[in-house]
């Protein structure tokens, strides 16, 4: 049995995860700030502990603290978005009993990506701070282990999805309405010719990903690993899979990015677009099966298709 702290445990990822290494025998403690619930249910909930403590709002240096205090054998950071934190994460962390430290990045973190399927561990040119963050921490993670054998694992997660929260449209954002459009049958327009990629993922698997770098660690230390699943789709494809889950005729316009953006006529919904479409690829997970095992459970279609029934059954649209 192994001591693990899941910063950010009852989100999305760790909704899956707490509950798997519970049920491995694991104590688990779940930091949050208290405002949310799990969404996933079961006995395993029970045997968490829940401890309560914000990131954004405690003072420099005293989060990391609290977690160092708590003086766990795995700490998986699942809600780390910027360098300095990771920084003083590592360092606060030293000289506990940790023997591993998970970090959440992103397949942000490669911007756009220059050969396909992209690796884990080809250059990285991010788009964005966020991306930028998130490769820094990789790269800085990497170097402590390198240099001084801090015992790390990086996981770089797509488009998290599943049931219960809003997931990426077949216009590239997350303005789930979109879904309501295709129930009705009605029209909706799509950016250039659709040939942009998404990478949905259930949460599940993700959290597979964690869970078996934990299992296989001597072989994920020191390693970058993308949660992402099999495939990709394409945003056009990705459409006229939705019609048909709904039983309607395809109704697609396919728009030049500029008529996309007039017709869209919404500033966030069109910069969100952008990003996804922009860092558009195909993720190889060939890594992730050859050193820890990793065979994601769902595919991209199942895991639309389950996250768009729960809207449905609680009337989103």
């Amino acid at each position: 049995m192994m001591k693990i702290v899941i910063i950010g445990g009852y989100g999305h990822i760790g909704s899956y995860l707490a509950p798997k290494l519970v049920e491995a025998g694991h104590e688990v403690t779940c930091i949050s700030r208290g405002q949310s619930k799990p969404y996933t249910q079961g006995p395993a909930w029970r045997e968490v502990r829940r401890v309560i403590l914000d990131r954004e709002m405690s003072p420099q240096g005293s989060f990391e603290r609290e977690i160092a205090a708590l003086n766990a054998d795995v700490v998986i950071d699942l809600i780390n978005f910027s360098l300095e934190s990771t920084k003083r994460m590592a360092q606060a962390l030293k000289g506990t009993n940790l023997s591993h430290y998970l970090y959440c990045s992103s397949i942000w973190a490669h911007g756009k990506a220059t050969l396909l399927p992209a690796t884990e561990d080809q250059p990285k040119f991010p788009l964005d701070e966020y991306g930028i963050q998130k490769a820094k921490s990789e790269a800085y993670l990497h170097a402590l282990y390198r240099q001084e054998g801090f015992p790390e694992t990086v996981v770089m997660p797509g488009q998290i999805s599943g049931p219960g929260w809003a997931i990426i449209t077949p216009t590239g954002n997350a303005d789930y309405t979109t879904f309501g459009k295709i129930q009705r049958g009605e029209e909706i327009s799509i950016p250039n010719l659709g040939m942009e990629t998404l990478h949905h993922v259930h949460a599940d698997d993700v959290a597979q990903v964690f869970f078996n770098a934990i299992v296989h660690r001597k072989a994920a230390l020191g390693e970058s690993f993308h949660a992402v699943g099999a495939e990709s789709i394409t945003l056009l494809g990705y459409a006229q899979a939705m019609y048909r889950f709904f039983g309607q005729e395809e109704n697609i316009r396919l728009l030049p990015w500029d008529e996309w953006c007039a017709a869209t006529g919404d500033e966030k919904w069109i910069e969100h677009t952008y990003y996804h479409i922009a860092r558009s690829g195909t993720y190889s997970i060939e890594k992730g099966r050859r050193l820890i095992d990793y065979r994601p459970r769902h595919t991209l279609l199942e895991t639309v298709q389950q996250s768009v029934a729960y809207m449905v059954e609680h009337h989103w649209f």
